[in-house]
């Protein structure tokens, strides 16, 4: 999150005014000064350039912004940009970032595709600030030679309360090995001003060759570079409220899928209906043919893990979109999807109590598949749980 003083570049003087790195004060104030030679007789001229929390001064004095003939020059430093710090002795990598008004739903609270964007870039990030960065997507330097990236297999989040718009969240997100070529990577997310944990996330992850696109073991030179940074630490396992995280999702199939979205493309009608010992929600739909958009492509020339999320809550009954929260959300991948390929959305939702039509519940279920249309192969599986909004 780029913060006031680090954007405080104002035109102060007739020379070129530059900024460096924020620093936190004893009063948790971000202050970044600079000093130069502003000219004159023997060099005697010393300016020093003060921004605190967007606030410009001039050797202490207060400065006004100078007229639109004023030359100024920005000197750039992209770090200045990227305030993610390092905690516990670089084992763990730290980002506040501020929920905008584009990053709110309906509800005026921060989306589940939100959360999962912003942990992405907070592990993007803990790559280039580590050092390690090479010219991939988060990939090191020795797997850029080698030319491998990292594909996710399986995430889960688990979310206690959603920010609001205007809400500033602090990410903090570590690595460790997963299995013997594998890597893991957890987060938390906390509310910044009552410091508490409203989120939490791990991940699996393998190294995939951008080129043939086949699984690759990890070469012994990647994992000498990411050694130094792992931290054994889980933050699912162990202090989980959800009984069995790592369980397996059932393969949903057209005979147990109550909606079906081909295409990612429908119009649906949405009933209700109550059965003796479960809720089930059945929709009509209307098959329409589409792709994965260029938009949807990363870097790695696949669809983005996040984009799942979105057509995976496109195949939920609108009701519950309106009546419930997204508490949690596992996502197996099982393959990447291309542009060229077209999709299909199943989704089924149950519930263990009974309920009217018009009552909200507090403990919903729902099992995702997104497979291609054309062999229904599986891309990805999911599995989620919902809360009714009346009980936050």
């Amino acid at each position: 999150m780029a913060t006031p003083a680090s954007q405080s570049a104002r035109r102060i003087t007739h020379r070129p005014c530059f900024f460096g790195n924020p620093e936190k004060t004893k009063s948790s104030i971000l202050s970044v000064e600079r000093c130069y030679n502003g000219g004159g007789r023997g060099g005697r001229n010393i300016r020093c350039a003060n921004a605190v929390n967007g606030a410009v001064k001039i050797n202490g004095k207060a400065a006004d912004v100078c007229s639109s003939a004023a030359q100024s020059v920005i000197v750039d430093n992209d770090d200045a940009f990227r305030l993610g710090k390092f905690v516990e002795g670089r084992l763990v990598y730290r980002q506040r970032f501020v929920i905008r008004s584009y990053e709110i739903g309906p509800d005026r609270t921060a989306t589940m595709e939100t959360l999962m964007n912003l942990l992405q870039e907070t592990a993007l990030n803990h790559v280039m600030s580590s050092g390690l960065a090479g010219d991939g997507f988060g990939a090191t330097r020795q797997m850029s030679l080698r030319k491998l990236i990292w594909v996710v297999t399986r995430i889960n989040i688990q979310v206690d309360k959603y920010s609001q718009w205007g809400d500033v969240v602090e990410i903090d997100t570590w690595v460790a090995s997963s299995g013997k070529n594998g890597m893991r990577r957890d987060w938390i997310i906390r509310d910044r001003r009552t410091k508490k944990m409203i989120a939490r996330a791990t991940s699996n992850w393998v190294m995939m060759n951008r080129e043939t696109r086949n699984l690759s073991k990890i070469p012994e030179e990647v994992r000498e570079e990411v050694l130094p940074f792992y931290l054994d630490r889980n933050i699912i396992a162990g202090d989980n409220p959800n009984p069995n995280p790592n369980r397996r999702i059932e393969k949903l199939t057209d005979a147990t899928a109550e909606s079906v979205r081909s295409g990612l493309e429908v119009r649906r009608l949405v009933e209700s209906h109550v059965l003796p010992k479960q809720v089930k929600f059945y929709s009509r739909t209307i098959v329409l043919i589409l792709q994965p958009r260029w938009s949807d492509m990363d870097v790695n020339q696949h669809v983005n893990n996040v984009k799942y999320i979105g057509w995976i809550l496109e195949s939920v009954p609108l009701n519950v979109l309106v009546e419930y929260h997204l508490t949690s959300i596992t996502l197996d991948y099982r393959r990447e999807c291309r542009q060229s390929q077209l999709l299909e959305s199943l989704t089924t939702m149950s519930s263990t109590r009974m309920l009217s039509p018009s009552l909200c519940i507090t403990d919903l279920q729902s099992t995702h598949l997104i497979r291609q249309q054309d062999d229904k192969a599986e891309i990805v599986r999911a599995r989620a749980e919902w809360r009714c909004k009346e009980h936050h």
